[in-house]
C-alpha cells in the first residue's frame, strides 16, 4: 500500500472515530446533563496531558530525524572516501590505477543497485558488497610503492580506505528501525489518552467543536506517521538517498 494512502487513511480514521463517538455520546446523553459541570481539575489535567505528550512527540520526531540525517551522513562519507581513493591513485602505474578504479566502480554499482534494495527490503547490507569492498581494500593496501611520490600517496590512501570502511559499517548499523517497541506503545497510548480527554470535557456536536476535534486528531495521526516514516532511514518515504554515490560516480547506476 502506498505510504500517502496509509497517511490519508490514518488521518481520516482518526477524524471519523472522534466525530462518530461524539455524535453517539450526544444522542445518548441524558436531558439533564450540564456541560458546565466539568470540573476545573479536568481541564487542568487535559492541558498538562497535552503539553507532556507534545514534548514526547517532539523528542521522538527529533530522534528519528537525527537518525535519518546521520544515515545520510554515512552515505556521504563513504562516497567521498571512495572518490578520494579513485582520484588519488592517479600517481600509481596505469595497470594498478585502472584496477583500483574498476573495483571501486564495481563496488559502487553494487551498492546503488542491489545492496540499496536489500537494505530497504531486509534492513541489512549484502555479503557481496563486503566482498567487493575487501577487494578495493586489498588493491590499495597490497600495493608496494615504487617511488617516493607513490610512497607519499600511500598512507593517505590507506586513511581513505579506513574512512570508507567505517562509513560502511555505520551505514550497515543504521539500516534497521531505531524506535523501540515500548516507545511506540507509549506514543500510541499517549495519543489515545490525549484524544480521549476531549470527551472528558464533554465536547458538544457544534460544527466548530467537531472540526477542531477532527483536526486535532488528524494532527496527532500525521505526527505519528512522520515518526514511523523517519524511523527506518533507508526503506520508507523520506529516506537517506544514494545520490552521493551517483553524483561522484555518474555511471554507477547504469
Amino acid at each position: 500500500m502506498p505510504e500517502w494512502l496509509v497517511l490519508t487513511l490514518a488521518m481520516l480514521a482518526a477524524c471519523v472515530v472522534v466525530v462518530v463517538i461524539t455524535v453517539v455520546r450526544h444522542r445518548t446523553a441524558s436531558d439533564d446533563e450540564d456541560p458546565s459541570e466539568t470540573p476545573d481539575v479536568i481541564e487542568y489535567m487535559t492541558m498538562w496531558i497535552g503539553v507532556v505528550y507534545a514534548i514526547v512527540l517532539g523528542l521522538a520526531i527529533a530522534g528519528v530525524w537525527e537518525g535519518r540525517s546521520a544515515a545520510q551522513d554515512h552515505v556521504q562519507a563513504e562516497a567521498t572516501a571512495l572518490y578520494e581513493i579513485s582520484e588519488r591513485v592517479r600517481v600509481y602505474p596505469d595497470d594498478v590505477r585502472d584496477r583500483i578504479r574498476d573495483d571501486i566502480h564495481a563496488y559502487v554499482s553494487h551498492v546503488v543497485t542491489t545492496e540499496w534494495d536489500t537494505m530497504a527490503d531486509h534492513g541489512q547490507v549484502t555479503e557481496r558488497g563486503g566482498e567487493l569492498f575487501e577487494r578495493v581494500r586489498q588493491d590499495v593496501t597490497d600495493y608496494e610503492p615504487k617511488t617516493d611520490f607513490e610512497a607519499q600517496a600511500y598512507q593517505p590512501l590507506i586513511d581513505q580506505v579506513t574512512a570508507a570502511s567505517q562509513a560502511r559499517i555505520a551505514r550497515a548499523e543504521s539500516t534497521g528501525e531505531t524506535m523501540p517497541g515500548v516507545v511506540w506503545f507509549g506514543l500510541i497510548a499517549g495519543a489515545v489518552v490525549t484524544i480521549g480527554m476531549i470527551f472528558a470535557l464533554q465536547i458538544r456536536r457544534t460544527t466548530r467543536e467537531l472540526v477542531l476535534a477532527g483536526l486535532f486528531s488528524a494532527l496527532i495521526a500525521f505526527l505519528l506517521f512522520l515518526i514511523w516514516d523517519f524511523d527506518s532511514p533507508y526503506s520508507r518515504g523520506v529516506t537517506a538517498s544514494a545520490e552521493p554515490f551517483l553524483n561522484l560516480f555518474p555511471g554507477a547506476g547504469d
